[in-house]
């Protein structure tokens, strides 16, 4: 049996909200085995994407918000490959920002919930803070947490703008995501990976 394993690619663009316009690089992330997989998050471009994909089956598109980065692309996506758009149900204003009320995702994340492929499993950890509908993804079979803009290296993602709040954020990183194994490697939205016990540190909660 064919092992899943972790795909990465890294993407430039633009992310905007509150009248202000940023340049980013985001990290496109895509797990699964030789035939089908998940793809993280929409940055950017898709034909990005794609090349990371390099012509598996697509079962789903995971948001882990739907700031714009995240999901412009994700109904362009959609139309090339046939797979549906999760998203967190908390993140529809965000959403809306971005593709107006016409253009909707297909599903609903929810807490708990365990996306299967390529014979692995990842679970969705709802992490509000960033954004109120903002997920986390573990896959314990790859040692691994996907985390969007939830966990960087160094720290909790940015609050500040609309829709965020940081006291939310520390809470959802403290009892969510620091439940996980310390050699948890942690794949975020922008930037180098950690783990949760470096994290756990910097947060002094080691």
């Amino acid at each position: 049996m064919q092992q899943a394993k972790v795909g990465h690619g890294v993407v430039s663009g633009t992310f905007s909200l509150d009248g202000q316009t940023y340049d980013v690089d985001n990290n496109i992330w895509v797990v699964g085995d030789d035939a089908e997989c998940v793809v993280i998050d929409a940055p950017h471009d898709v034909d990005a994407i794609l090349a990371v994909v390099a012509g598996r089956t697509v079962r789903a598109i995971v948001c882990t918000h739907a700031h714009d980065d995240h999901v412009r692309v994700a109904p362009a996506l959609r139309e090339r490959t046939g797979a549906p758009i999760l998203l967190h149900p908390d993140d529809r204003p965000l959403w809306e920002l971005t593709h107006g009320a016409s253009v909707a995702w297909d599903a609903d994340l929810a807490d708990g919930q365990k996306i299967e492929v390529g014979g692995t499993a990842l679970t969705v950890l709802h992490t509000p803070g960033h954004a109120p509908g903002a997920v986390c993804l573990h896959a314990p079979d790859l040692n691994a947490v996907f985390t969007g803009d939830t966990l960087f290296q160094g720290g909790p993602g940015a609050t500040g703008r609309s829709y965020s709040d940081a006291d939310v954020i520390v809470a959802s990183i403290r009892t969510k995501l620091f439940a996980l194994p310390g050699d948890t490697v942690v794949h975020t939205g922008h930037g180098d990976d950690t783990t949760i016990e470096q994290e756990r540190a910097t947060l002094g909660d080691a």
